[in-house]
């Protein structure tokens, strides 16, 4: 094992300077927090709760974080963080524990959505305005994917970077004292393998911001020792290089011990200083740090752990250690830290008896209702009462089961049963399936359509001039808008949207950014967390893939995970669709909206339909992706006299041409290549009418192409995704959600690209990708011409 005094900058010391009062109080919270874990895993083993991991052999760490912790600084964390947030009076025992029981009345963090030490606070209020961050401890929504906690970490302290450099957000109020906000990221010692650990740590070096990374350090990821996971077993080590020194910014780097009371103290004293005062991003590694009750509940770490390994973890119990030192040096005795320990363990049972008998009542209410309804008599329900895990679920799938029992016996059924069953569906799904977007204010369909409007004598002009033009007017009069991205910044992004903006807003707002797109979308996060509008770019479609991880799992689920008390309006800028070769002419719609849903995704065919999806989005508090057309920055298009005004309802599809013998549907790119082929079918009498989706989350709401459908009886579908890809998506929304199926004579098609990447050239572009032919021969193949 590492022995203290072998590291130099060792921050132990062995001192009565800490006041009495102090001590026993984070005792008491240590205590509270342990009691806490050893309860959860039981209620976990004898079925009570489905999961649990748990924050034990963390609690002192935690703790001295905690003293640290001011208002206006937010948390990016990790699932064992129950102490920090106990001591920091962000969570009490029954809020822990309601979590654990997913008790959606009880759990304030995330609804009942989210497993146990998932936790946010709430960045808006019930009428969605934003709530003054500068008076709060700031928490953002958990994900449990390792290390994802990175990426935002990073842009929540960017935030404070931006409101202290850029003097017209001061009157931005509400969300940055100055830019004295900490973002306190905490993970998990294995979690330092994952790449955006790396991406992000270096971000945070180049960038120079307030971020104070926590590693908690217990030797394992999971089963897995730390030699299998981090070059020379110590990730301060192998982070040497980035050690801020006299001629280089970078970072700082702090070792302590977990079990080191006054050098944890002074640890963390040091980080915040560094980080609050001259945003120095700041990595405390925590070592020895160990884990009292294994990795879950799901099995004992005894299987993989050796005596040696845990006779060291009971020696260097955080818990016990913090107790020999207050009695050291005088603080308590072992009697007063006993009286402390049973106050923390009667305060956690206290906690959970009341969460449990909380959720309890609601599943019991459910349970003796569905079995007044049966009759107590009726076999299912005397086997629904006779269950003593019963509850809400059991109580809804068994009174659904006898309504349909006698809807398929033939006989009438029971309204009674029926009505209990939709009034538990819909409780359930207001629970459960509510807030997946932001309804009524802030929400896109709160935005009114402004049509374009133009003058007869306005001439055609290329469409990244368009665009230009639109966002030089939104940086001119919104100070919260910034862009970033690769090759954003001095050149104007690679196809010249932000040309010249640079010079005229500074780099403050318009700026470049390494090759690192996970980190770039949490970049992204963090910064519309607090307040600011950020238009992150991701130089080309194919390069999304980097980003999905942040994309999917943290902003794209963001309002729905926190039960609607966080959002993060990020606009996702690309450009993709048509340019030659394998890595940058993909188009891999079906995986970005199967994996998107919470986001709007929309794919405009030229840029003035963009700016138009810009503008509803810029007066919206929703995110979503933008992909515009790579082969459409040169083409000329007609400029409005209303350009920063006008905009394009999402989810409403456009009738680019009417016809009456088959509805033609495609989006983005494949647009110019399906007015083509309708062209050229006019003008052998065919009249084919085309739709352009405009936006494929959401998806046609008004069902415009069943309308269309109503009048051509025909459907074929363009896209240059794979098959079965977005056309696939596309044709399971007409069919299924627009019960289009009966409206049609022949059977629907879809026209897609082939299986694999697109090659290079334009021999193979047209071979592997719709083309006008190919578009113009599956329309007479519908038509049975």
């Amino acid at each position: 094992m590492t022995n203290p005094n072998d590291f130099l900058d060792s921050l132990s010391v062995e001192t009565t300077q800490v006041a009495s009062d102090t001590a026993l109080e984070h005792y008491y919270w240590c205590a509270l927090s342990r009691a806490c874990s050893v309860i959860a895993r039981r209620e976990v083993l004898n079925g009570r709760a489905k999961f649990g991991i748990t924050g034990d052999g963390k609690e002192l760490p935690q703790v001295a974080l905690a003293t640290q912790f001011e208002p206006g600084d937010w948390r990016s964390g990790y699932y064992r963080d129950q102490t920090l947030m106990m001591a920091t009076g962000l969570a009490s025992v029954e809020d822990y524990f309601s979590q654990l029981y997913a008790d959606p009345g009880g759990d304030p963090f995330s609804g009942g959505r989210q497993m146990v030490c998932h936790f946010a606070t709430p960045t808006i209020d019930a009428a969605g305005h934003w709530i003054d961050q500068t008076s709060t401890k700031n928490v953002s929504a958990d994900i449990s994917c390792t290390a994802g906690q990175m990426a935002r970490g990073l842009g929540l302290a960017f935030a404070s970077k931006k409101y202290r450099e850029n003097p017209a957000l001061a009157e931005h109020t509400g969300f940055s004292r100055g830019g004295r906000e900490i973002c306190w990221v905490t993970i998990g010692d294995a979690s330092t393998s994952e790449g955006i650990f790396w991406e992000s740590i270096n971000a945070a070096g180049v960038l120079q911001v307030p971020m104070v990374i926590s590693v908690w350090d217990d030797g394992y990821g999971i089963s897995v020792p730390i030699e299998y996971q981090t070059t020379k077993g110590s990730i301060s080590a192998a982070l040497a290089g980035l050690r801020r020194d006299d001629d280089h910014h970078g970072l700082e780097i702090i070792r302590c011990f977990g079990w080191d009371y006054p050098g944890l103290l002074e640890a963390y004293a040091r980080a915040a200083r560094l980080a609050r005062e001259s945003h120095i991003p700041v990595l405390v590694h925590v070592q020895q740090v160990t884990q009292q009750l294994g990795h879950s509940t799901s099995g004992s770490h005894e299987r993989y752990k050796s005596a040696s390994r845990m006779s060291f973890e009971r020696e260097h119990d955080c818990n016990a250690r913090f107790a020999q030192w207050i009695e050291r040096n005088g603080l308590a005795d072992s009697a007063a830290l006993t009286v402390i320990r049973t106050r923390a363990e009667e305060d956690a049972k206290a906690g959970q008896r009341a969460s449990f008998e909380r959720v309890s009542k609601r599943h019991a209410d459910s349970v003796v209702e569905a079995v007044e309804l049966l009759g107590p008599k009726h076999a299912e329900a005397i086997k629904l009462s006779s269950d003593p895990f019963a509850g809400t679920t059991e109580a809804l799938a068994t009174v659904r089961r006898v309504a349909l029992s006698q809807k398929l016996a033939g006989g009438v059924q029971d309204w009674a049963l029926v009505a209990f069953a939709e009034r538990a569906t819909a409780r359930g799904m207001e629970d459960y399936a509510s807030s997946l977007h932001l309804e009524g204010p802030g929400g896109v369909h709160s935005v009114a359509a402004v049509p374009a409007r133009f003058d007869e004598k306005a001439a055609s002009v290329p469409g990244y001039k368009i665009l230009n033009e639109f966002f030089d007017d939104l940086f001119g009069r919104d100070p919260r808008v910034m862009a970033f991205g690769e090759d954003v910044g001095k050149i104007g992004d690679v196809n010249q949207g932000f040309a010249g903006l640079q010079e005229k807003y500074g780099e403050s707002r318009i700026f470049d950014c390494g090759i690192r797109e996970w980190s770039i979308v949490g970049q992204a996060i963090g910064l519309a967390l607090r307040g600011l509008r950020p238009i992150a770019e991701i130089q080309y479609l194919d390069y999304l893939i980097y980003g999905i991880s942040a994309l999917s799992d943290d902003l794209a689920c963001l309002l729905y995970r926190s039960d609607g008390i966080q959002r993060a309006p990020v606009i996702i800028r690309t450009r993709g669709h048509r340019l030659e070769g394998i890595w940058h002419s993909g188009s891999p719609m079906g995986m970005i909206v199967n994996s998107l849903r919470g986001m709007h995704v929309c794919v405009p065919r030229n840029m003035l339909q963009a700016v138009g999806m810009y503008n509803t989005l810029m007066q919206a508090d929703e995110p979503a992706l933008v992909v515009e057309c790579l082969n459409g920055y040169r083409l000329r298009e007609r400029k409005p006299i209303n350009l920063t005004e006008y905009t394009v309802p999402l989810g409403q599809v456009d009738v680019v041409r009417t016809g009456t013998e088959l509805t033609l549907v495609s989006y983005g790119a494949c647009m110019a290549i399906c007015e083509e082929a309708v062209d050229l079918l006019a003008a052998y009498g065919h009249s084919v009418e085309l739709i352009d989706v405009q936006t494929l989350l959401p998806f046609d709401l008004a069902h415009g192409i069943a309308d269309s459908l109503r009048k051509t009886s025909r459907l074929l579908i363009v896209d240059e995704d794979v098959p079965g890809g977005a056309s696939g998506y596309i044709l399971d929304e007409i069919l299924n959600r627009q019960n289009a199926f009966s409206l049609l004579d022949a059977s629907p098609k879809t026209l897609s690209a082939h299986a694999h990447r697109p090659p290079y050239g334009s021999e193979g572009d047209y071979i592997t990708k719709p083309n006008v032919e190919d578009v113009v021969e599956a329309v007479m193949k519908v038509l049975g011409a």
